[in-house]
């Protein structure tokens, strides 16, 4: 998952998967630059490569630097680091301002290799958050930043009337035993006391950030998120609306069953049979994965799978550091190389009992070789098994390219990056459990549980989608105006209606910032991408199986342990951006396109059942 400050994008990869920090820096710089900064070199093919050189080596040394600094902030919330991170974030953010605007002059030149022109793009469409040149704007914006993302990692909610922290919350608002009104309590308050207070800096940033990107040529900051695709921002706007098109009636089914099995727990009066589904009821502070309330709406009979991964950990006292162990594993079954010792001795795996830090799981790669770490707050449940074999997705791949050059340090596209752990998750299927010791081979389900098995995986995978794609709709409209401060939350709520079928369990008052509650916004971290994983990720676990010789339902797949997946995995993953995001999709799979079509074949089964289970209901909302 992603973390703190993306200021920049593409190469900011480097600085960590989720906090990419501002890249583009040495070691101090002026206050502003003008934006018709005198080119460094000359405005010819040889100019332009080097200036391109230079900023590669300027971005490697201080991309080091900002990521040691935004680590501690991260893993020590203090009014000192907040300090700190504001100051070397700001400097890189005025920098890469600056290398944006050149790399548009050098792009112009006549003559200059494609792989030169690629480079170019990179830097000047891989902002996420541009400083205008305007004196002081860089500061005021990174002074925003940090100070939103810490109010997050300090943010709290109260259940039965005591303060809760973030972590916690999340965890307890996936506890079924909770009761409909402390599950209202807990989503009321988060949202209240840690989105609401962010209303007004979060306006003042989307009108900072929208004046750097008219510097750059952009119409605003989700024209030029859109642009960072090797495609036009509209034709990404329309795939990712074909993508959610073709999976759509499979999220109706799923949403139509879960709907009823709510109203037979809770009755009419708490969630009606018909229309959407209350916000606080699904699992997860944000609706966006529902399989923590599996439980409430498994089938009879083949719903029991006979295992929790869970229980299991616990039935053989696995600690956090024993589930990372298991997730190396699985990598180094593949025949990748074992993590390096720093990874063990500086990555941040529980949370301290000293003082605050951002919970938020994230992948890191301090050095741009291999000192990577996860930074998370690691609890024994299923939900975090799954989440350390998707950070070291992105620390496996981040030491995959790390002999590219700098601007290439990063996945094919953002999506690919979220998408390498999350396929590798596919494939924790019972029979990998039953390789690595967890589960006994007499407890692997039969044929007849896998309603039960695909369930519960679509209950976090298909439940997602919609979430998914209107993050980033709400930012788009936000940063181009379509949406005004005054409708910020209701633009939110509607989109939520209008995608997932969702709506709050409390009526929202007129200064609430609802978005603010949800990591990734006061976080600035754009959120395509985890949609576009959740489709590339069953291209690769198809591709995988497929390379594997796997003969069963696609569901039932583990590639654990074979090596040729592991070979043909690495050679795409040491492409890192070198190449538009086709190329490296088609190494893979064997397809220039992303499609829905595999995820639709690994549900299929789910999808017969669902419409059988959905006779006589009302679809959608």
């Amino acid at each position: 998952m992603k973390s703190a400050f993306p200021l920049l994008k593409g190469a900011a990869a480097a600085l960590a998967i989720a906090i990419a920090a501002p890249a583009l820096a040495e070691t101090a710089a002026p206050e502003a630059a003008p934006a018709a900064a005198a080119t460094p070199f000359p405005l010819t093919p040889e100019g332009a490569a080097q200036f391109v050189a230079a900023a590669e080596q300027d971005l490697f040394a201080y991309t080091v630097e900002a990521s040691q600094v935004n680590w501690v902030n991260n893993t020590y919330i203090t009014e000192d680091t907040d300090a700190m991170a504001a100051r070397i974030n700001a400097i890189g953010t005025e920098k890469s301002v600056q290398y944006a605007l050149l790399s548009a002059r050098y792009a112009e030149v006549p003559g200059i290799s494609a792989e030169l022109k690629r480079k170019l793009d990179i830097m000047r469409n891989g902002l996420v958050l541009p400083a205008p040149t305007t004196p002081g704007a860089a500061t005021e914006l990174n002074e925003i930043a940090t100070r939103l993302n810490s109010q997050y990692g300090k943010g709290k909610g109260t259940l039965n009337g005591k303060p809760i922290n973030g972590s916690d919350i999340e965890a307890e608002m996936g506890n079924p035993q909770r009761t409909p009104d402390e599950l209202k309590e807990m989503w009321v308050s988060w949202h209240d006391n840690v989105g609401a207070p962010m209303k007004e800096d979060y306006a003042k940033l989307v009108g900072i950030a929208n004046q750097g990107a008219r510097e750059l040529g952009f119409a605003n900051v989700g024209a030029m998120w859109r642009s960072g695709y090797d495609m036009p921002p509209q034709d990404f706007t329309a795939m990712t609306e074909r993508l959610w098109e073709e999976t759509k009636p499979l999220y109706i089914a799923l949403h139509t069953y879960v709907r009823g099995k709510l109203n037979e727990k809770y009755g009419d009066a708490v969630q009606p049979r018909t229309g959407p589904i209350r916000a606080d009821l699904l699992g997860n502070m944000w609706a966006q994965e529902w399989g923590n309330i599996y439980p409430l709406v498994a089938p009879a009979g083949s719903g029991d799978v006979g295992y929790d991964i869970g229980a299991l950990l616990e039935a053989q006292g696995k600690a956090p550091l024993d589930m990372v162990k298991i997730g190396e594993g699985f990598y180094s079954s593949l025949g990748f190389a074992p993590l390096p010792e720093t990874f063990w001795q500086r990555s941040q795996f529980v949370k301290p009992a000293d003082r605050e830090v951002v919970c938020h799981a994230s992948a890191w790669d301090i050095d741009n070789k291999d000192d990577i770490r996860i930074k998370m707050c690691i609890k024994v449940k299923a939900d975090d098994f799954v989440t350390i074999h998707h950070e070291l997705g992105h620390n496996y791949y981040q030491r995959a390219y790390n002999a590219q050059p700098f601007l290439y340090l990063n996945g094919a596209n953002d999506g690919f990056h979220e998408a390498i752990g999350d396929f590798v998750a596919l494939s924790i299927t019972p029979e990998y459990l039953v390789q690595i010791g967890l589960l006994g081979r007499d407890k692997v389900p039969s044929a007849d549980k896998d309603t039960g098995l695909l369930l519960r995986q679509a209950m976090d995978k298909v439940a997602f989608l919609p979430f998914g794609l209107l993050v980033d709709k709400w930012r788009w409209g936000v940063f181009d105006g379509a949406i005004t401060p005054d409708g910020y939350n209701q633009a939110w709520v509607d989109l939520k209606r209008d995608y997932q079928g969702i709506v709050p369990p409390a009526d929202r008052p007129a200064d609430a910032f609802d978005p603010g509650g949800k990591y990734h916004i006061p976080g600035n971290t754009p959120y395509a991408r985890y949609f576009l994983a959740r489709i590339l990720q069953f291209q690769f676990y198809k591709a995988a199986c497929d390379s594997a010789g796997w003969k069963g339902p696609l569901h039932r797949c583990s590639f654990y342990g074979n090596k040729e997946v592991g070979a043909k995995l690495g050679k795409m993953l040491e492409m890192g951006a070198s190449k538009p995001w086709p190329d490296a999709l088609e190494a893979f799979t064997g397809t220039r396109e992303m499609s829905a079509k595999p995820m639709l074949e690994y549900f299929a089964p789910l999808k017969k059942w669902l419409d059988e289970q959905n006779k006589g209901e009302t679809a959608g909302w």
